[in-house]
């Protein structure tokens, strides 16, 4: 297999994509480099399909090894041990703008693993590990509606920063993460020290721009090295006596969806699915048939929850749509913890405390970006 590459210049670095020289017994697998910081990236799928899947079982995971930084884990245990929050975080970075992508009727696991393998403490490895499962899958034989790609903006001295370094990051008025298609972002998330509605929007347009710039790039690399695409298993059975099934229960679920209270609209719901599972006994003994249903049961609800809320303005607990739940928030709700507070609004409640420590208790982080502390822990 032949080693191809691409690259793009941001700055004085380029980020380089390359693939056929690592990974090769991956389905796809792409190795991107900026500046010191690079991750490989592997994405493998089951060989058999499983029949009658209704979701897109893929798994994500980001792994950041601490030789990338040339360290030892500290501690009195050597081996890397189990996933650390920011790696959770970042699989879930990597999870959300291509879990949508995927074929539902493909009907095969998926695993996407970036690894960083190389850190300079300098360039956060996140971006690139986006990038690189992106394109990981997209030069791969899985199906895919990609590419997406991924771009942190800070706003620093009254500029726009793309991709900045962690001291710029830490300096930053403003940092976002945007992740999404050529097309346009599907997940933003960050935080700012009170910016502007005007900043926020042009730090989205900047990160959109470098977005497109990395599909791009991706597709330059799927030319070259791209694999033909595996078929679909698309399930080929459709319910029977659909529109039937619809017609008899529609009107049932109209009056279960709306009755008072969470727990009588669940056992409303509950009871209207039961009464046509039995009245359809011998239809839904099948497996498939079954599956279908429960798929089709609950587009009923979606199309009659939309419809009130367009039509009528009325959603399903018979709030309008500029009509709030009751609220209510109390403090000091337990004797002995340091701090206490009950939040409720409708049915939803939050019970939160809060413990004081001293400096000797914050916590400390010892990953390859280096030592740090955490005075404040949300747990």
């Amino acid at each position: 297999m032949a080693i191809e590459r691409v690259t793009y210049k941001i700055g004085n670095e380029e980020l380089v994509l390359e693939t056929g020289k690592i990974g090769k017994q991956a389905n796809g697998c792409v190795y991107a480099q900026f500046a010191g910081s690079a991750i490989v990236a592997t994405v493998c799928c089951a060989s058999e399909v499983k029949e009658g899947l209704d979701f897109v079982p893929v798994t994500v995971e980001y792994n950041e090894k601490y030789y990338a930084a040339g360290k030892i884990p500290g501690g009195f245990i050597k081996r890397e041990g189990r996933p650390k929050d920011k790696e959770i975080l970042v699989s879930r970075l990597i999870d959300r703008p291509m879990r949508p992508l995927f074929e539902p009727s493909f009907g095969r696991e998926i695993q996407i693993v970036p690894t960083c393998v190389s850190s300079d403490g300098v360039n956060p490895p996140d971006i690139l590990a986006v990038i690189a499962s992106s394109a990981a899958v997209s030069i791969s034989d899985i199906p895919f509606h990609g590419p997406v790609a991924a771009c942190r903006v800070a706003y620093l001295n009254g500029e726009y920063v793309i991709n900045p370094t962690f001291k710029q990051i830490d300096e930053a008025d403003l940092e976002i993460v945007v992740a999404g298609t050529a097309d346009g972002f599907t997940m933003v998330e960050g935080g700012a020290n009170e910016a502007t509605e005007e900043v926020m929007l042009g730090a989205l347009e900047k990160a959109q721009d470098f977005i497109t710039a990395m599909c791009h790039l991706q597709e330059e690399l799927v030319k070259k090295a791209g694999k033909e695409k595996l078929p679909l298993a698309p399930l080929n059975v459709e319910l029977a006596n659909k529109d039937a099934i619809i017609a008899e229960a529609t009107p049932l679920l109209e009056k279960a969806c709306f009755q008072d209270g969470k727990m009588n609209r669940g056992r409303a719901i509950s009871a209207v699915k039961k009464q046509m599972v039995e009245a359809h006994a011998e239809q839904f003994a099948d497996e498939i048939q079954k599956k279908l249903f429960d798929q089709c049961f609950d587009d009923i609800q979606y199309n009659l929850l939309r419809k009130s809320i367009l039509d009528k303005g009325v959603r399903i607990d018979g709030r309008k749509t500029n009509e709030i739940r009751p609220i209510t928030c109390e403090v000091n709700v337990l004797p002995r913890p340091h701090g206490s507070a009950l939040f409720t609004r409708g049915e939803t409640q939050s019970l939160a405390v809060t413990t004081l420590g001293t400096v000797m208790d914050a916590q400390v982080y010892d990953d390859i970006d280096g030592e740090r502390t955490e005075n404040f822990i949300l747990h």
